[in-house]
């Protein structure tokens, strides 16, 4: 073990430091941007962070209820752990937040019994099928692979277990990974007690490395190289409306093609305000984001371990200096870093079955129990609600369309005996077409206060100009090419006209002989 660790920390300096006046101005103009980026928000990737809030204090209750034999507990023992579990809010408030996860009850019918909580059918379904996961040789492959990679990223191959803990959740760790996964591998690592104080002056188990890998001593950015040769270039992409200075630009496409150090290579000999040390950390933080499952933590969580590792300032500095690699979300209450290059419009780029079950969490969540016989989702019961109105609408509407294609017809065969009548009763139809248009704006009246929507003053009065215009086409349309019945009607007129002629002009000749 002592000679393999020699050969480690021998190797490791094989990169020579560079001249010191290479990257002069490169330092100068990194120390210009620092804190005087405008912070843009990326929807996608908030929306990736908002949609998991509350999961984990939900898995964190889940699993302190399964644990007891009777797989419930009363509220009272909930309210004692809140702080440990992390409950946003009220831990009664919480459970009757998500009744699809968690259900009340009282174990004897009396009101002086305090509820308990238990998991619902549901909850319990997702839960065996996450057992599964945690138990097959796979995944715990995978979960060693991770520890192992962190403690050899680590310096002096040790991590306490408190800082595991801060990262349990990201690293896809069970509860019991002490007793579940760790025994399982003892050629990786082992549980050791700190003899020092460890941790922040408290005395703490650590995580230690019992033999180095060199196959899983290999960065993402290593392997890329090896694939594709496309360099050593770290993927860079900014939120939509991102203002880039010229100088930061031409700062960045420098940055991008110094030399690569490694995240598993020891890099005290750079300095730590240089831009190769700035480099590293970023490639540093690139890996730890790759290792968990998520591709994004906490931002405490990294400046922890950055800590442990003595490069928290460092660690903050480079998640500020560089937004096309990390993007921060402020949303659930607290700052997230995420890694741009492991999500793709809002998801992540690659799929993973422990994720899936979490989506199946998210799912649950978001989804109220069954209320007269139908399920019913809390985030979509407006919307269902409004679509179910509009249906209505269209009902109504439709049956307007029908009342008003019946009216276009009457007034048809209105206009066609009117055709029949004498020229001074021309005058009479400006009236009745102003007859006909009160009834309609009562019809809109009445629908805006059935309807409550500005939408209906707003259709009915396009209908009125298109039956306006329907109407002046159909009169054109009948005047040029008249039918039958009206061809009928009007020689009747051109008779009664005629005989009506016939008729005043022998009245007047008799009213002219009385006179004369």
């Amino acid at each position: 073990m002592t000679m393999r660790r020699i050969i480690l920390f021998s190797s490791s300096h094989r990169h020579q430091q560079p001249p010191p006046k290479q990257y002069t101005n490169l330092n100068h103009l990194r120390t210009l941007f620092e804190g005087t980026f405008k912070a843009v928000r990326d929807r996608g990737l908030d929306h990736a962070v908002e949609r998991e809030k509350h999961l984990k204090p939900i898995h964190s209750l889940k699993d302190f209820i399964k644990r007891e034999p009777s797989k419930s507990l009363p509220i009272s023992i909930i309210t004692q752990n809140r702080e440990s579990l992390q409950l946003p809010f009220r831990p009664i408030e919480f459970t009757r937040k998500y009744p699809s996860l968690f259900q009340e009850f009282l174990p004897v019918a009396t009101a002086l019994n305090a509820p308990h909580i238990r998991l619902t059918p549901q909850a319990l379904s997702i839960d065996s099928d996450e057992q599964l996961v945690y138990q097959s040789d796979g995944y715990k492959e995978q979960l060693a692979n991770r520890l192992l990679k962190l403690l050899m990223i680590s310096r002096i191959h040790k991590i306490p277990l408190s800082i595991l803990e801060h990262l349990r959740w990201d690293l896809g760790l069970p509860h019991d990974y002490l007793h579940s996964v760790i025994p399982e591998f003892p050629d990786y690592f082992r549980v050791v007690q700190e003899k020092s104080r460890g941790f922040r002056n408290h005395g703490d188990r650590v995580l230690e490395l019992v033999c180095w890998s060199n196959e899983l001593a290999v960065s993402v950015m290593e392997k890329k190289n090896m694939k594709k040769g496309s360099g050593f270039e770290f993927q860079v992409q900014f939120s939509t409306g991102f203002e880039m200075d010229r100088s930061y630009q031409r700062w960045l496409s420098r940055w991008q093609k110094l030399p690569y150090v490694s995240p598993y290579e020891n890099a005290a000999h750079l300095s730590a305000s240089s831009d190769e040390s700035d480099r590293w950390v970023v490639g540093l933080l690139h890996e730890i984001l790759h290792i968990l499952v998520p591709k994004k933590t906490e931002k405490d969580n990294l400046l922890i371990l950055g800590e442990w590792l003595g490069l928290r300032s460092r660690f903050k500095r480079a998640l500020l200096q560089h937004p096309g690699i990390f993007y921060l979300s402020s949303k659930i209450g607290t700052h997230t870093v995420v890694l741009r290059e492991g999500y793709k419009r809002g998801s992540l780029a690659e799929r993973h079955p422990f994720m899936d079950l979490r989506t199946q969490y998210i799912h649950i969540m978001n989804t109220t129990v069954k209320e007269d016989g139908k399920d019913s989702k809390a985030v979509l019961g407006k919307i269902n609600q409004d679509e179910s109105n509009d249906k209505k609408l269209e009902r109504s509407g439709a049956g307007e369309d029908d009342s008003e294609i019946r009216g276009e017809r009457d007034e048809l065969s209105e206009a066609e005996t009117e055709d029949a009548n004498e020229d001074d009763l021309e005058g009479e139809d400006d009236s009745e077409d102003d007859y006909e248009e009160q009834p309609r704006r009562a019809k809109l009246k009445t629908a805006q206060s059935s309807w409550g929507r500005v939408v209906g003053r707003v259709k009915p009065l396009r209908d009125s100009q298109r039956e306006r215009s329907d109407g002046r086409s159909t009169q054109k349309f009948r005047e040029r090419n008249p039918s039958d019945a009206s061809r009928r009607l009007q020689v009747r007129g051109r008779n009664r006209d005629a005989e009506s002629t016939i008729q005043r002009s022998r009245s007047s000749k008799s009213r002219g002989k009385v006179i004369t």
